[in-house]
């Protein structure tokens, strides 16, 4: 089971993605879609595409970025939440994409932010 620090630095990560995708001027649809026990951190809007965001934070890049984080198995979890949510919403309609933001902290400096869009190509 996850500690409750590792819970607030994932919501803290969701918090400044979420703050990166407004100043963008995407609408926040949904946080934390769960589907059985699986989860897409970040529903969004950008335009006309529904965007299922994973975010990922880490405090130094010795193995590897942010992003580099996401695995196969991650990927497909999200593909499958992603198409639940679409079946519930009866937004099958509606394009789709899949982004990666990936947070590297920096001390007390700002946290740089990477966004990698329609990154399951």
């Amino acid at each position: 089971m996850e500690n409750k620090s590792h819970r607030a630095a994932g919501k803290r990560a969701e918090d400044l993605a979420c703050e990166y995708l407004s100043g963008l001027g995407w609408e926040i649809i949904e946080r934390n879609y769960y589907s059985g026990h699986a989860e897409v951190d970040i529903i969004a809007k950008d335009g006309t595409f529904i965007v299922f965001v994973e975010v990922k934070m880490r405090s130094g890049t010795t193995f590897g970025t942010p992003i580099e984080f996401v695995n196969e198995a991650q990927v497909e979890r999200i593909f499958n939440v992603a198409e639940n949510w679409v079946q519930e919403n009866e937004a099958a309609h509606l394009p789709l994409r899949f982004d990666i933001i990936g947070i590297l902290k920096k001390g007390r400096k700002l946290p740089e932010i990477t966004h990698l869009q329609d990154a399951f190509r």
